[in-house]
């Protein structure tokens, strides 16, 4: 699906996006890829680690998966299907215990917290539920409850910011990214290169995300890569020549 402000547009399948995006050789310019189901009705785990585990052939870097994780028998099913890392959103509210055990049972490092945010005028609400419910947290302080829940990477996607191409939400990271030593992935916004490298000039910013499909298929993808080496940022440099 093609977002914006977390409004859906089908765009194709499995098929399609390996027709268009040829992800095998696309992931030399990828360091992770992560795959979310965003169904607006009931999530079925079972369809979903059936999609992960065609995915992950013949594409040699880590995937996390998210969406409808309810029990560690849903995050086992993901693992097992090829995922290295899962991604929680709902349950972070919903069952944080459960969280508790997920991290105890696969380790930190492999819990990702996405955490959906939109600006209200003021300050930044928070997400869960594809969007559609706001729980009752400051985002400072959310940050510390995700902390004492153990997760091992924040996902910071702004809502307002989601599919424009416009660029990240510099002030919604500023919000956090000096507040919490968990490694931060920012999402939302990114629509050419320059947006790409200047996410990852942000001060603890660890990582960048896209999912604008439109404007990297080709060559958008690599030369973002190479641009981001050029300037010197901290990303790595595959040379297989």
């Amino acid at each position: 699906m093609q977002s914006r402000n977390f409004r859906l547009q089908k765009v194709g399948n499995l098929n399609w996006l390996e027709k268009n995006y040829k992800l095998q050789e696309i992931a030399f310019s990828l360091d992770e890829i992560i795959v979310l189901d965003a169904s607006k009705s009931a999530k079925n785990i079972h369809n979903f680690s059936d999609i992960i585990e065609k995915l992950v052939k013949n594409v040699f870097i880590p995937i996390s998966a998210g969406g409808g994780i309810r029990s560690l028998e849903d995050a086992y099913l993901l693992f097992n299907s090829g995922a290295d890392k899962i991604v929680l959103n709902s349950l972070l509210i919903d069952n944080p215990n459960m969280v508790k055990s997920m991290v105890k049972q696969y380790g930190s490092q492999s819990i990702l917290a996405s955490i959906d945010c939109k600006f209200n005028g003021n300050d930044y609400d928070i997400f869960i539920e594809d969007g559609k419910v706001k729980i009752d947290f400051q985002l400072e302080n959310y940050i510390r409850y995700l902390e004492d829940l153990g997760v091992g990477e924040l996902y910071l996607n702004s809502i307002d910011k989601d599919g424009t191409g416009f660029g990240y939400d510099s002030s919604l990271i500023s919000k956090i990214n000096y507040k919490t030593k968990i490694p931060l992935i920012i999402a939302g916004g990114a629509g050419n290169e320059n947006h790409l490298s200047d996410g990852l000039k942000i001060d603890n910013v660890n990582a960048v995300a896209t999912a604008n499909l439109f404007n990297f298929i080709g060559d958008g993808l690599p030369n973002a890569r190479k641009k981001m080496i050029e300037l010197g940022l901290n990303i790595a440099n595959w040379d297989f020549s």
